[in-house]
């Protein structure tokens, strides 16, 4: 498996990801192409682009913040699912930056929800905030009442929080 940052928007896998994050994830979790575009001008976020026998099979939209690595968005492309990928994917993560930080919908609000959960907690993940609201991505967009993840207690939830709102939504 290769983990590859794309660094130009010309890169023909930047197009590829961005059609399967905006079918994927819901309007109001996600960025127009103007401001997905934009993170590849920002030294804090990375677009990495997930390999797997020559071919692409996902990505990691990652913020390198103070003390941790927020992950932002994380992918699997549909026809790659169910082949323990996603897993591999976290071992990465969990090898290149020892404090990680996500999102995730409640598992109540549905059984993809749920599968979505079970799959963070058998990797290493635990809920360290059931009551995170995820700012809006811009104007019509909704703020969002979602759960934080994370694969180690963090000393300032408070302070975590505040870092992601500036650095992430701002």
């Amino acid at each position: 498996m290769e983990f590859l940052q794309i660094t130009a928007s010309d890169d023909y896998r930047l197009e590829q990801i961005y059609s399967s994050y905006s079918t994927t994830f819901p309007e109001d979790e996600r960025r127009e192409w103007i401001k997905f575009s934009q993170l590849l001008n920002n030294p804090q976020a990375k677009i990495i682009s997930v390999l797997h026998e020559s071919q692409n099979i996902g990505y990691l939209i990652i913020w390198e913040l103070s003390q941790f690595v927020f992950v932002e968005h994380f992918e699997v492309f549909l026809e790659f699912r169910s082949q323990k990928l996603g897993s591999l994917i976290t071992q990465f993560l969990f090898a290149n930056y020892p404090r990680i930080i996500l999102e995730i919908e409640p598992g109540h609000l549905g059984e993809e929800c749920q599968r979505r959960y079970s799959f963070y907690t058998k990797n290493g993940f635990t809920i360290i905030d059931e009551m995170y609201i995820q700012p809006s991505y811009g104007e019509g967009k909704k703020d969002l009442n979602l759960w934080l993840l994370a694969n180690y207690s963090p000393e300032n939830l408070k302070e975590t929080k505040e870092e992601i709102y500036d650095t992430v939504y701002r």
